[in-house]
């Protein structure tokens, strides 16, 4: 291609960096994994990977910054905290939990983080899972931060997303969290869906993108809640 060993390798490592890539000896592999390829017509999921996605890797840089080696880190489903938790693989010795079927593939070949899944039943659109199995294993699992994808986020109405039973299961693990970070681009701030996911001023840190405007973060600000912008 014309460029030298020197710029190859730098374009590699920034890539890397992005989430976009694993470098390996002599070159690089794709990170996504093939598991989704089944899915690939599957509007649900794909299409959401798909929107504002350089924003969502922004932000789960932002977010894997946030954790320190030893801690245990809850992660909701979705689009943006599979990002968090590509950028979570820089990492060793933390401890996972999730109700989410692709976070805890993604880490499936990494002995040095350990993965705890609720068990529960298949959403399968979404990978998630739910239920009264779900719900009985969050009574008993504690994190140091919770990461939260979310449908929307509102100042005076809270967090919220499409899915009751998914609120359900989100709500103990975030009762159970020190502390709750919330995960999201710019066209959730403001938004409300259906189901009530937990009370804004729970939470303590919201990650969105820079593309937010002062109007739309200020609201958070007010509450007293950190807004990184990634």
């Amino acid at each position: 291609m014309g460029a030298s060993i020197a710029t190859i390798r730098r374009d590699l490592e920034d890539l890397e960096n992005r989430s976009l890539l694993k470098r390996v000896r002599g070159g690089a592999i794709p990170i996504g994994p093939l598991f989704y390829e089944p899915f690939r017509h599957d509007a649900s999921f794909q299409d959401k990977i798909a929107s504002f996605a350089e924003e969502k890797r922004r932000i789960a840089r932002a977010a894997a910054e946030l954790v320190q080696t030893g801690q245990t880190i809850a992660l909701s489903g979705g689009t943006t905290t599979t990002e968090v938790v590509r950028s979570l693989k820089v990492l060793s010795d933390i401890s996972i939990i999730t109700n989410t079927i692709n976070v805890a593939m993604e880490l499936s070949n990494r002995k040095d983080i350990e993965v705890i899944v609720t068990g529960g039943i298949l959403r399968g659109n979404w990978f998630t899972l739910l239920g009264p199995l779900a719900n009985a294993a969050t009574e008993m699992l504690f994190a140091d931060i919770m990461f939260i994808g979310v449908d929307g986020i509102d100042a005076q109405q809270g967090l919220t997303c499409t899915n009751p039973a998914e609120a359900e299961v989100l709500r103990k693990l975030a009762q159970h969290s020190k502390k709750k970070v919330v995960v999201a681009d710019r066209s959730k701030l403001g938004t409300v869906s259906k189901w009530l996911l937990c009370k804004t001023e729970e939470i303590d840190c919201l990650i969105t993108d820079h593309g937010a405007t002062a109007e739309a973060i200020a609201p958070f600000e007010k509450l007293g809640i950190s807004v990184i912008l990634a």
